[in-house]
């Protein structure tokens, strides 16, 4: 008898990781990118003062971080205008995802999300036994209604749905997302992945209340505050789902040095201001390469751009390709037609130039 005896689930599933990162290709190449613009990190670094905590922290720590995260809960609490019980931390948006799912779906269950949109959580639900249903884009944008109605149609738990969206950086209009929760099927829950609100146009977020029992908000100190290594992210939600959460979560999976980074980055609104500006410049900065090599820059309420090279994404993929090859690492969508675009993260100065000296010969050769 052959040991472990997995489950019939886990040996059906294929070993696969959800992102092939920039280390990976870096070690298949035998040598590092000179700029990292695909993972849509935060080049403008985190606060100083972030830092400092960390270092501080990092004193203490051979004793584990705080299961119930308390001190950080209480922050969030008090920037979001609400209450502890409506706040849950966990390792990165990613990790809470996982644990939603586990606490929400079976075997079989009906779950519906965007053709094209963040493939981790489709790896939890297939992780959990869910049956997937996917709604196409309108046009470069993810579709409320096609996602209401296949909900619907299919008695789903969750719906999944990015604002600002990634893979293309678009954005919907907060009162469309408030009709949206006005109109989901009974006992379906909302997931309102909101990873890169701070970066996006004031008043960008819809008006939800936190005990709200049909949606939950993530967030994450990863894009914005600029600390994607911690892994911290959190969930805004009706207290009854918080508590749910602490059935399933790792209790100690922040750390000390992650918890106290989070807080101090998030009572520096100053810096986080001070990113925002610095995105909204590279936006304009990276759209002016895209425009001067013949590509279409779409607009983007997030920290990367997508930049639509004008053909296939056969002809996408030869572009992205060529741009690795001469040590620019960057992503695009993986759907027809948005593989059309080349997803492009925001960085700084050094990167863009990196960036604006590498894309007419990665286009010319793709072009061949």
């Amino acid at each position: 008898m052959k040991t472990p005896r997995y489950t019939a689930l886990a040996g059906s599933l294929p070993a696969t990781v959800p992102f092939v990162g920039p280390e990976t290709q870096e070690r298949a190449a035998g040598r590092p990118f000179s700029a990292r613009l695909g993972a849509n990190e935060n080049m403008f670094g985190p606060s100083p003062q972030a830092i400092a905590a960390m270092a501080a922290a990092a004193q203490d720590v051979w004793m584990y971080g705080d299961p119930e995260v308390h001190n950080l809960r209480a922050a969030l609490a008090q920037h979001h205008a609400t209450t502890p019980e409506n706040i849950v931390v966990g390792e990165g948006i990613d990790g809470l995802l996982g644990y939603l799912v586990r606490l929400v779906v079976g075997p079989g269950d009906a779950v519906v999300t965007s053709d094209g949109a963040y493939p981790t959580f489709n790896f939890h639900v297939t992780g959990f036994g869910g049956t997937l249903h996917k709604v196409p884009y309108h046009g470069d944008f993810e579709d409320p209604a096609a996602l209401l109605a296949r909900a619907h149609a299919v008695g789903a738990k969750l719906i999944y749905l990015a604002n600002p969206d990634n893979p293309m950086g678009s954005q919907l209009d907060a009162t469309v997302i408030e009709d949206m929760i006005a109109h989901l099927p009974q006992g379906c829950l909302l997931i309102l992945d909101e990873a890169y609100i701070d970066l996006a146009p004031d008043g960008s977020a819809p008006n939800i209340a936190p005990d709200d029992p049909r949606v939950i908000r993530f967030r994450t100190f990863s894009k914005g505050y600029g600390l994607a290594g911690l892994r911290v992210g959190y969930g805004i939600a009706a207290p009854d789902l918080v508590q749910a959460f602490n059935k399933v979560r790792n209790h100690f999976g922040v750390g000390r040095i992650a918890q106290a980074g989070a807080i101090a980055a998030l009572h520096d609104q100053a810096w986080l201001a001070s990113v925002k500006a610095k995105v909204i410049a590279a936006r304009q900065s990276f759209a002016g390469v895209a425009q001067e090599n013949g590509l279409q820059a779409l607009p983007s309420a997030t920290n990367f751009i997508c930049m639509d090279c004008g053909r296939d994404g056969d002809f996408a993929r030869r572009v992205l390709q060529e741009l690795g090859s001469r040590g620019v690492f960057v992503r695009m969508p993986a759907i027809t037609p948005m593989d059309r675009c080349l997803r492009v993260s925001l960085g700084d100065e050094a990167a863009l130039a990196i960036f604006a000296a590498a894309l007419p010969a990665a286009l010319n050769a793709a072009r061949g």
